[in-house]
């Protein structure tokens, strides 16, 4: 009883006295700290035609809708059974507190809350739900000050935000989207009078597993609405009778293996943007650490702010490779990806992770970095051998043995074939004559063509001889090829392609995207020999089977020590695709070598390509 006590004379004191040495307005703004709210919602990504395929949920499953966009009737339903004094009061109903206390003092117990609409959005956001006097008194402050910096509609769309809907539902439209699988603007009195039910008690009053209960509250509801002359008695009638059939439908989930890249260049965008990536080029690893957790806390501010993701994705492109992936990858039993990049857009048309690929596991496309094997020739070797002496294709390279710093490449057949011209030792990969030329045009000097191509993992260990048959420490992700491949259509010139085309707040403002910077590798003639070689490695060398009939295509092959990767990265005339082959913990597929994976891979993919 004496809390009660106390409790009345505080809140009396702090709501009508103004005439005391500090003003109640005072007292507030000095004690009571309104920050500017920010509500956390979910995330959309979005493919190239608009459509959305992925919904990024945090903390809180949450589709956030503006007070005008809130149906009157659901505001009806609120207002008629929680707060008719809404209109009336500034954030707190004294004379319901006042009614709750005695109730409560009597019982012994907290029984009756009185809690105002503005109370609840405090104790939603601010607040704990914890029965205590202490947070009543501070739910109180709270609201007379929430009241003063925010109008009643603001407070109402706050609410309608807010409440909880059980099965990790906040939020109305949330609620009615995952309830009935429609906007809240397209329920019927009875589905939402049964919804506004669920927020009183939300696992009492659970739609999946407490239904009666949630009728039985409804039909309240409803005689309330009536009684506030929200609705008639007719009305009332009509919802009773009407059957409220769930349909639960989770939010819609496509393309998970893209999805997740996304969701990785997201970061890389906001760290490019916001300073985070250029603090990192120059920190000690102490101090990456820390800059990592700044970057990642800021990322989830931002998803948690409702962006929505526009990307370049291609859902016919990505859709048919993943297809052809699984197909393949479940017939040999190995593990696999693909990269298409539309070449003249710079954009990522479709990426696929892996065998049966669901989201967030790990994404062979972009997070699995391997040998790669003489795909790694014409970017390393042929483009700056090329690009320095500005040699003639029909020019002589010895294929026969080579040895430097004890170091002796063989070739992939184990033979040696005399003088063959460059066009031809790039077309059959002699390995002899890879290294040959890049020992002639110097480690330093080809390594400075290749850092262009932003290749993230190569060590300070990788500039050495073995590299030119793609001897590597930890090596490339099919992505990061796919992309470097791209430079053979651009006439030299490299753009690092991208997924996200813009980020977008709800209001439609632009708040991040890409600036495409392109950087020329090497002169044009350059890259016109080296598309020739290409297109003679697909037609007459390593890379025939991937060959398709009347199609402008070159590529070339990857083969690692004791056939642990198969690659094949190459181009028509719109895309550049790239695939790779092998298993998550190293293994030979020595025994699948004969049938050329990943060229047939590569050709079914390419085949369904849009022209």
């Amino acid at each position: 009883m004496f809390l009660m006590i106390v409790f009345i004379i505080l809140l009396s004191s702090t709501m009508h006295q103004a005439n005391n040495v500090k003003s109640v307005e005072t007292v507030l703004e000095n004690e009571v700290h309104i920050d500017s709210i920010k509500i956390p919602q979910n995330s959309y990504i979005y493919d190239k035609n608009g459509e959305r395929f992925s919904t990024l949920k945090l903390e809180e499953n949450r589709k956030y809708i503006d007070y005008e966009d809130i149906p009157e009737l659901v505001i009806q339903a609120f207002l008629s059974t929680e707060d008719q004094q809404f209109y009336e009061h500034k954030g707190v109903d004294i004379s319901s507190i006042v009614r709750a206390l005695i109730v409560n003092a009597k019982s012994n117990n907290i029984e009756e809350g009185a809690s105002t609409l503005t109370q609840q959005v405090v104790r939603n956001i601010y607040l704990s739900h914890e029965q205590t006097y202490n947070r009543k008194l501070s739910e109180v402050l709270y609201s007379y000050q929430l009241e003063k910096e925010y109008s009643k509609n603001d407070i109402l769309e706050l609410y309608i935000n807010t409440i909880y809907f059980h099965n990790s539902i906040y939020g109305f439209e949330t609620a009615s989207q995952t309830y009935f699988g429609k906007s809240s603007k397209e329920l019927t009195l009875a589905e939402l009078s049964f919804l506004a039910a669920v927020p009183a008690n939300p696992s009492h009053y659970d739609p999946l597993t407490n239904k009666e209960n949630t009728h039985l509250r409804q039909q309240w509801i409803l005689n309330k609405m009536v009684e506030a002359e929200a609705i008639t008695e007719k009305d009332r009638e009509k919802a009773l009778l009407q059957d409220v059939e769930i349909n639960f439908t989770e939010p819609s989930e496509y393309y998970s293996d893209y999805a997740h890249y996304i969701e990785h260049e997201l970061k890389q965008l906001i760290a490019s943007k916001e300073g985070y990536q250029q603090k990192m080029e120059t920190a000690d690893e102490k101090k990456k650490g820390t800059i990592q957790k700044e970057l990642n806390k800021r990322v989830n501010e931002i998803l948690q702010s409702g962006v929505h993701i526009v990307t370049s994705m291609d859902p016919v492109i990505q859709e048919q490779a993943a297809a052809n992936l699984n197909d393949k990858l479940k017939r040999w039993n190995v593990q696999g990806a693909a990269v298409i990049i539309d070449h003249a857009k710079n954009s990522i048309a479709a990426m696929s992770g892996g065998k049966d690929y669901q989201k967030y596991d790990f994404n062979r496309a972009f997070q699995a970095f391997r040998q790669p094997g003489s795909t790694i020739k014409p970017l390393l070797v042929f483009g700056p051998y090329m690009d320095q002496t500005k040699t003639s294709l029909k020019a002589h390279i010895s294929t026969d043995q080579f040895c430097r710093n004890g170091y002796c490449p063989s070739n992939a057949e184990g033979g040696y074939y005399g003088s063959t011209t460059i066009k031809n030792a790039f077309a059959q990969s002699y390995n002899t004559a890879a290294v040959r030329l890049f020992d002639q045009v110097g480690i330093p000097t080809a390594f400075s063509y290749l850092e262009k191509f932003g290749f993230s993992q190569i060590q300070p260990e990788d500039y050495s001889h073995p590299a030119a048959i793609g001897g590597f420490s930890h090596g490339m992700s099919p992505l990061e090829l796919t992309r470097a491949y791209t430079v053979f259509s651009n006439d030299g010139h490299f753009t690092k392609a991208r997924g996200i085309k813009q980020v977008k707040d709800n209001n439609g403002n632009i708040l991040y995207e890409w600036k495409n910077n392109s950087e020329p590798i090497w002169e044009k003639e350059t890259n016109d020999k080296l598309r020739t070689m290409l297109q003679k490695a697909v037609t007459d060398g390593t890379g025939q089977y991937a060959n398709i009939s009347g199609d402008n295509i070159g590529g070339k092959t990857g083969t690692t020590n004791n056939t642990f990767d198969l690659w094949f990265v190459g181009y028509n005339d719109r895309f550049t695709t790239g695939v790779w082959i092998g298993q998550d913990t190293p293994a030979t597929l020595q025994h699948l070598q004969s049938s050329r994976p990943h060229l047939g891979l590569w050709k079914d993919i390419v085949s369904q390509l849009p022209q």
